[in-house]
This record gives C-alpha cells, sequence and structure tokens, in this order.
C-alpha cells in the first residue's frame, strides 16, 4: 500500500513539473489599463516531486505580463540554481559553506534595475525579465554572507537594506547595504549570542531593527537532517536590536520584549514623540521539541511594537485575534507610517486600517485560497489609490487565476480575474515590477 504524500507535498502544495509560455489569458471583468509591468510570485516547487520540507523544495518563479489592459501571457521557470543543475549543498562534510547553493524559492525583487530570487539561505539569483536564470550575484564579488529574503528598499534613497545570517560561521549577523545604483557600500558583523533563524527585519527612516528571537540553531535536528534545524529555546529570550541609520557602525541598543517568533513584518515608522512603532505578525512560539517531534507554529496575529529608546522599554499590543500571514503595506511607504496593511487570512485578504483600527475584508468564497497580496500603485501618490494582486487558487477546479482588487474597496467584488493555464502552488512572496 502506497503512502499518502506529506502535507507539503499534496494538494496544492505539489509541485508542478512542466514549464509554460501561455499569450492572451481569458480575462473576467476588466484589468486597469494603467498596469503594465510583471506580477511575479516566487515558492517552493521542487523539481524531482519531493523534499523533505516545504521551505526546501526548489524555487520556481509564476509571472504575468500585463499590457494596456489585456493578459499577454503566463510564464513558470525554476531558478536554475546550483542546487537543481548540481545537487550543490549549502555546507559540505567539512562544514564549508556555498553561498551559491540554496533553493531561491522565497521571494522575487527588484533593484536597481536588476530582477532577484532570494532565500535566506544562499545568494540571490538574478533572472531576466523573462524569468529565466542568469546565475548567482554577489554585488560584484562584495557580498560574502547570504542575503535575507526580506531586504528593504528605503522609498527616500532608494538604498536596499538588507541581511545575512550563518550557523557554523562565528559571525552569526551581518547588516549590509547597496545604494541605489546597486552598489554594496555597507557590510557589518552585529553581535548575537547564537545562531538563530533571522527571517525578517524591519527598517524606519531613521533606524534599522533586529529581531533576536528564540528560535535557534538546532545541531541535532541537522544531523538527522529531512527538517528545518531550528527550534524553540525557553532561554535564549527575545530582543529587538536597534541602530542608526546615520551611525551605521555605531551601537545595537537592544531591548527586550515577550518569547515570540516573527517570520513577517508589516511595517514600522518612526513616531514624532521619539518612539519606533513596529507591526507583525506574532507567533507565541513555533518548533518546541517534545518527545513526539516538535510543535507547530499554531497561528500568527497582528501585533503592534512600540520601542522606546528613552526610557529602554518596549509596549507591546495585540491588534486583532484573526489568524493571517503575507502581511503587505504600499512599498513606497516602507520605513515611514502606513495608513493601511493588508494581510491574507484563510480564504479572505484582510484591510487594516492602522489608524483607526477598522477592518475590512474581501472573502474569496469557499474553497479559494489567495496567496500573498502585492501592492500595485494607481498613482505616483504614496499611499495613494491601487489595486492588490494575489494568485487564488480554487480547489474545486484544481486551478488558478490571478485576482486583482480594488485596495480601497475590498468588499466589491474583483475588478478583474485571469485564468491562468496552469495551477500555481502554494508559495510565499512576489511583487508587481512596473515597467
Amino acid at each position: 500500500m502506497t503512502a499518502p504524500a506529506p502535507r507539503h507535498l499534496a494538494g496544492n502544495y505539489a509541485p508542478v513539473l512542466e514549464e509554460l509560455t501561455v499569450h492572451d489569458l481569458p480575462v473576467t471583468g476588466t484589468l486597469p489599463p494603467e498596469l503594465n509591468g510583471w506580477y511575479v510570485r516566487n515558492g517552493p516547487n521542487p523539481a524531482d516531486a519531493a523534499s523533505g520540507h516545504w521551505f526546501f523544495g526548489d524555487g520556481m518563479v509564476h509571472g504575468l505580463r500585463i499590457e494596456d489592459g489585456r493578459a499577454v501571457s503566463y510564464r513558470n521557470r525554476w531558478v536554475r540554481t546550483r542546487s537543481l543543475t548540481d545537487g550543490a549543498r549549502t555546507y559540505d562534510d567539512q562544514g564549508r559553506r556555498d553561498l551559491t547553493a540554496g533553493p531561491a524559492n522565497t521571494h522575487v525583487v527588484r533593484h536597481a534595475g536588476r530582477t532577484l530570487a532570494l532565500v535566506e539561505t544562499a545568494l540571490p539569483y538574478e533572472l531576466t525579465c523573462d524569468l529565466d536564470t542568469k546565475g548567482p550575484y554577489d554585488f560584484g564579488g562584495r557580498l560574502h554572507t547570504a542575503m535575507t529574503a526580506h531586504p528593504k528598499t528605503c522609498p527616500a534613497t532608494g538604498e536596499l537594506h538588507f541581511f545575512g545570517y550563518g550557523i557554523l560561521e562565528p559571525t552569526h549577523l551581518t547588516y549590509h547595504r547597496a545604494d541605489a545604483s546597486g552598489e554594496l557600500v555597507l557590510s557589518r558583523p552585529v553581535e548575537v549570542p547564537g545562531a538563530t533563524m533571522l527571517h525578517d527585519f524591519c527598517l524606519t527612516a531613521e533606524h534599522v531593527v533586529f529581531l533576536d528571537l528564540p528560535v535557534v540553531f538546532d545541531l541535532e535536528l541537522a544531523m538527522s537532517g529531512g527538517t528545518m534545524p531550528y527550534s524553540w529555546d525557553d532561554g535564549y529570550g527575545a530582543r529587538l536590536g536597534v541602530l542608526r541609520r546615520d551611525d551605521p557602525h555605531g551601537e545595537v541598543r537592544w531591548f527586550e520584549i515577550g518569547p515570540c517568533y516573527v517570520f513577517h513584518s508589516l511595517n514600522a515608522h518612526d513616531a514624532p514623540d521619539g518612539t519606533l512603532v513596529l507591526y507583525v505578525m506574532r507567533y507565541d512560539e513555533i518548533w518546541r521539541r517534545t518527545e513526539h517531534g516538535r510543535t507547530p507554529p499554531g497561528d500568527a496575529v497582528l501585533w503592534k511594537w512600540t520601542v522606546d529608546p528613552a526610557a529602554g522599554t518596549v509596549r507591546e499590543e495585540q491588534i486583532d485575534d484573526r489568524p493571517g500571514e503575507f502581511p503587505r503595506v504600499d512599498d513606497r511607504l516602507t520605513g515611514l507610517a502606513a495608513t493601511h496593511g493588508h494581510v491574507t487570512c484563510d480564504n479572505t485578504l484582510v484591510r487594516y486600517d492602522l489608524a483607526t483600527g477598522a477592518v475590512t475584508a474581501h472573502d474569496f468564497g469557499p474553497d479559494r485560497t489567495p496567496g500573498e497580496a502585492a501592492f500595485a500603485p494607481a498613482d505616483d501618490a504614496a499611499g495613494g489609490p491601487g489595486w492588490l494582486m494575489t494568485y487564488v487558487y480554487d480547489a474545486g477546479a484544481d486551478r488558478s487565476d490571478l485576482v486583482v482588487l480594488d485596495a480601497d474597496d475590498l468588499a466589491a467584488g474583483p475588478v478583474a480575474t485571469v485564468q491562468l493555464p496552469a495551477r500555481v502552488p502554494f508559495g510565499f512572496h512576489g511583487n508587481w515590477l512596473a515597467d
């Protein structure tokens, strides 16, 4: 009797094994004529149809080209990393790290004219405008660590802020900054007591904030293989590290918070009273080891952290109790006081008014599951009108659509729905890459 496939390889988690290029896709509704560019999303898609964990599958980007109100073409392409083509491993038997070995399966971003597929354990891989793989990218030989899958672009300076973390390396955390032209101009180590899983961080106009949280490298799990080599550690503690952007080699101030874990931040900003305000999707804990294995992550909900540098304290507030993930804002407000944020919650997309606390939602209906929704602006005014774009899986039809919603009127029906020629497996992050 054949054993059932593990959850991360079954249903819409299962990989698709064919790369397609399809033109002139059918559209229900009307695509906004202002939308000209690519909607691209990355996610795990193991080429051999098997992997030990959802996070380990080979990266595949799914892109939809939109021009002048038409869905011009759809492409899906594996990111052809050395892990995919040569079977390269991140660490060899002597503990040496190969920064070109990684699935590049978590995010896809654009900076200084380059489109980069990202995973936090390796270097980025550069893609062409047609989503083909050019190869690993190390900022002209200057980047000597992995790169987070969640870099932040400052809307005022055009700088790209990011970090890299290591496991067996003596420096567990390094902060990096690339200027608007793409040149890596800063790399500095940040001292932390252990090798933790740092998935995301926060950026404001004046500060960088690191999340040093108690999910710690677990050598025993790493040696066993086939699973994420991290587990919850009650003894590690939880804290936020604040670095001034105008003094990037200066002191990182640490502020203790209650034990928790955060995969994704929504946004952060400097408040007029001198505090820093952070919005995050917070888990009480994840991956605690027990005699039966590890506990699942549970649910993340939206929290607000207010860091007071003068008092040396953090005020922690839960904003909502509905489970969700994949928070996004208008990227032109990264590090600034955004009025609204968006979170994917089961079969709904939720819009939070961060000023008033009001909540609106779009329900996609039973058996229709949205992914992360990227914001596509309608004009040049940051925080102004725009659309939310997401791939939606229909379990009844076993197919996927691209759905476009008016960000200011989520309760209304979709502005447009594009019928895709292939199922898009559940994945992670992407962006609207406007022309």
